[in-house]
């Protein structure tokens, strides 16, 4: 099923990275994520937004 909104262990799949690299890099506010009830949340637009940015750079 094809999710809006993505849990950190499906974006650490998503990009192919560890869910600590995944945690630690949405709590630095360098993936662009929200908090629900302390547990983190992205949305696959914003994503996917982030990683055209990555490869603009």
């Amino acid at each position: 099923m094809y999710s809006e909104i993505l849990t950190i262990q499906e974006v650490a799949n998503y990009l192919k990275l560890n869910e600590k690299t995944t945690y630690r890099l949405a709590s630095e506010k360098k993936l662009p994520g929200f908090k629900v009830g302390g547990s983190w949340r992205f949305k696959r637009v914003d994503i996917e937004k982030w990683i055209e940015m990555q490869k603009a750079q």
